[in-house]
């Protein structure tokens, strides 16, 4: 068996470049804002720099330690506490850091005519081999037309038409008790854990509300909001006319107890709206 030739000039490269990227959006500096930061030790910028830069590179961290290709100054264990500090707050980070770049890089080189959106959308994290993980639910996956063992990924990104810019996301679990397997660890409800424990019980269109808030308090503007017709509820749709003053682009929902008005009459039974955009 032929073995997978280790490039030192490509790591060496996409390091370069990773310590580029964070100096121009000052990534240290929103890690401290995130709660990441540390007093003492191995310094966080350290291991987040090699986590990203191993996104990027042919082997995983397993390899390169099992070759010794990896000369850092930490272990494994201190990549796994990093990754599983319950203090960082990464839905503020991924926020705050997209907002630098759209702002700072992506706007820049667009005209201001431009239709910018957000777009929502959510998918089956898939855990069908987990058994005992926290908030582990029975969750629809559309594709298949059935129950899996997950949770929901939901998505908020930001978009030109020509680029996509993800900007946070959250793991949902089940609202229903019926379709929860495992249930959470307790923490203060004061607490970030606690209060991302809380978010993932909630209703994904309360959810999605909170996600656009972030957006908008960070600095992020758009001029509609794109999402399927999951989530195109009346209360949705009027909660982001009049709470962010956002227009919605999306398919209505089929439901009986609905009627939408559309140029003086009234329908009780769904169709596409679309709207032009000049």
């Amino acid at each position: 068996m032929s073995s997978i030739p280790h490039n030192t000039k490509n790591l060496n490269e996409i390091f370069d470049s990773a310590t580029d990227f964070f100096g121009e959006f000052r990534v240290r500096k929103l890690f401290f804002q995130c709660n990441a930061g540390k007093l003492k030790g191995v310094p966080v910028m350290d291991i987040f720099r090699y986590l990203f830069c191993l996104i990027f590179s042919d082997r995983s961290m397993y390899m390169q330690r099992k070759t010794g290709a990896f000369d850092g100054s930490f272990c494994k264990n201190t990549v796994y506490r990093f990754l599983n500090s319950t203090k960082t707050n990464w839905q503020r980070f991924t926020t705050l850091l997209s907002a630098r770049i759209i702002n700072g890089f992506m706007k820049p080189l667009t005209a201001d005519d431009r239709k910018d959106v957000f777009i929502i959308d959510d998918s089956l994290f898939d855990r069908s081999r987990s058994g005992k993980t926290e908030l582990l639910a029975k969750v629809f996956d559309h594709c298949s037309m059935k129950y899996k063992r997950g949770y929901r990924m939901l998505t908020l990104g930001w978009s030109d038409g020509n680029s996509f810019i993800p900007v946070n996301h959250c793991l949902l679990s089940a609202a229903d008790d019926k379709n929860l397997l495992c249930e959470a660890s307790v923490h203060d409800g004061r607490s970030l854990a606690g209060k991302r424990r809380k978010q993932s019980r909630r209703k994904a269109t309360e959810v999605m509300l909170e996600l656009v808030k972030m957006a908008r308090q960070a600095g992020l503007s758009a001029k509609y909001v794109l999402f399927d017709s999951w989530f195109s509820s009346p209360k949705t749709v009027t909660a982001l006319k009049q709470g962010h003053g956002l227009d919605t682009i999306a398919m209505v929902k089929k439901s009986s107890k609905i009627k939408y008005g559309y140029q003086d009459g009234y329908f009780n039974k769904t169709f596409p709206i679309y709207r032009t955009i000049e």
